[in-house]
């Protein structure tokens, strides 16, 4: 599932390509049909994301609210658009650009009423400038649960997923299982003024990027990370490899129905 800077990103993007001016609305799949018709030749006029949610705001109209969720993908591309496929649940045109929106959890066209309805429900993003990380404090303070899933709930905290959550936690040597209620408000704050500076970056990057100069490639002599998801990190997808740190060997398991990383040499409890 992406995390929450792809969906800062997607709204930058939108708005890059699509806002200000009017938008081909079509729905080739058939589910967002009667919604693509109100929206077609509306001007794109916001686009806002919180946490792993995604809101484009066609004025009066309302917004349509897109939750990616496993399997959802966007795609962007330059015009002429091709032939949509009947995979395509959401696409949106004009003369200099297209975008496909294929596989979402959620895609409607809802009222600020709704979409309030959903802020509320959702904890502070970092990505936000006005969320208050206190807020999320006060919940995380009281909680017995290990601080691994509450990272995790977004209800808490929007829009960290298993790699923030797993490398934010590695940075700051907390052990993925203490709970909680056993952070002070200081390695709170730490952890929240890092997840804001590393989500920006991957806002900026377009991948998650977490290892400090130090740590690097180029610095440490050793060979570029391979995997799917891209970028430097020190733990996540690592399990049984040496820690870039103190060498140690990278552990995983389950936890909050997601694969933890980390590394007990540099988490410790």
């Amino acid at each position: 599932m992406p995390e929450g800077h792809t969906i800062h990103r997607l709204a930058a993007d939108h708005f890059e390509r699509f806002g200000g001016r009017p938008v081909r609305a079509t729905s080739p799949q058939g589910k967002f049909s009667d919604s693509a018709a109100l929206l077609d030749g509306q001007p794109l006029e916001s686009t806002e994301a919180h946490g792993k949610h995604l809101f484009l705001g066609f004025g009066p109209l309302g917004w349509v609210h897109i939750h990616l969720g496993l399997f959802g993908k966007v795609a962007f591309g330059d015009a002429p658009a091709p032939p949509p496929t009947d995979t395509v649940r959401l696409r949106l045109a004009n003369p200099a650009a297209y975008v496909d929106l294929r596989g979402p959890t959620a895609c409607g066209l809802i009222a600020d009423g709704e979409k309030a309805a959903i802020h509320e429900r959702l904890g502070p993003d970092p990505l936000r400038p006005a969320d208050d990380p206190d807020r999320a404090w006060a919940r995380v303070s009281r909680s017995r649960t290990t601080v691994a899933a509450l990272l995790m709930d977004q209800k808490i905290i929007a829009g960290v997923g298993n790699v923030y959550r797993a490398e934010v936690l590695f940075r700051h040597g907390i052990d993925p299982y203490r709970a909680g209620k056993d952070l002070t408000h200081g390695e709170w704050t730490a952890i929240w003024a890092d997840l804001v500076e590393l989500m920006r970056e991957g806002v900026r990057n377009n991948r998650i990027d977490t290892v400090r100069p130090e740590h690097t490639p180029e610095a440490m002599g050793r060979p570029p990370r391979v995997d799917d998801h891209g970028g430097e990190v020190y733990v996540y997808r690592r399990a049984h490899l040496p820690c870039h740190v103190c060498g140690g060997e990278i552990r995983t398991a389950g936890l909050a129905a997601r694969n933890l990383f980390w590394c007990p040499g540099c988490q410790t409890a």
